[in-house]
């Protein structure tokens, strides 16, 4: 798996389309992939219950080690590391495991209650991504995994994350993508079918009718990087997991 750095596409950025009609029901809104804020937040409290046991269904167990990888990423010894859109916490444990001092943070106080018995000694803090509650240049580090995709407005939560980072600060995302080339068509069945099928067999399952969606409107590697250059980040590369399905990008806060 190759580095890839922000280059030559630049100018290239995927535009997600704009509102769509939205469909009266919830499954409806779930399958548009467009969530209000407090929708959202509903939506992760319900399944917090089955979400752990449906990450390592999904990503047939290897999400673990990418959240290593990404911990391994950007956090050093001794730094203060902000681990944004926590859920259950696995990002922000492997932060710690790394020698990190870490804050986590969510909006859905479901997921935090699970973070909390996973490891009571790491700080918790209910919050929202796009306006943290942090002063400015408060953390060396910072990681997001699987949360920028559900954030109203990406720009603003890398806006965010830039102003609490100190300069030099490190971020990490680590994000679902859409895979190109042989593996697509896989891909797309197993996301756009099989996901929400068994979701629909767990508590909260129409959620999950919500991913594949929300991956569809989500910028690609290329124009997240792109994205992260211009909310003030340089030396942005990313790299991708699982042939394709997963990109972690990282930048240093200039």
């Amino acid at each position: 798996m190759s580095d890839s750095p922000l280059g030559a596409r630049r100018g290239n950025l995927p535009v997600p389309p704009g509102p769509l009609p939205g469909p009266s029901s919830r499954t409806g809104r779930y399958a548009a992939g467009q969530l209000a804020p407090d929708a959202v937040r509903r939506m992760f409290d319900r399944i917090a219950p089955v979400y752990d046991v449906m990450n390592r269904v999904m990503t047939a167990g290897l999400d673990g080690r990418w959240r290593r990888d990404t911990a391994r990423a950007v956090v050093r010894p001794g730094d203060e590391v902000l681990d944004a859109c926590c859920g259950t916490g696995d990002l922000a444990v492997a932060a710690a495991r790394a020698g990190g001092r870490v804050t986590g943070l969510d909006f859905s106080e479901e997921m935090l209650a699970r973070a909390r018995r996973k490891a009571p000694e790491i700080e918790w803090v209910c919050g929202d991504l796009l306006e943290l509650p942090f002063p400015d240049e408060r953390f060396d580090a910072a990681t997001v995994g699987f949360g920028v995709r559900n954030v109203e407005d990406l720009e603003r939560a890398l806006a965010e994350l830039r102003r609490v980072l100190r300069r030099g600060g490190r971020l990490a995302v680590l994000e679902i993508t859409q895979p190109q080339g042989v593996l697509a068509p896989f891909y797309r069945l197993w996301f756009d079918r099989g996901v929400p099928l068994i979701g629909k067999l767990l508590p909260g399952g129409a959620a999950y009718t919500y991913l594949p969606a929300s991956v569809r409107r989500f910028p690609g590697p290329a124009g997240l990087a792109e994205l992260m250059q211009a909310s003030g980040f340089d030396d942005v590369r990313y790299r991708v997991f699982g042939g394709g399905i997963v990109a972690l990008h990282a930048g240093v806060a200039r």
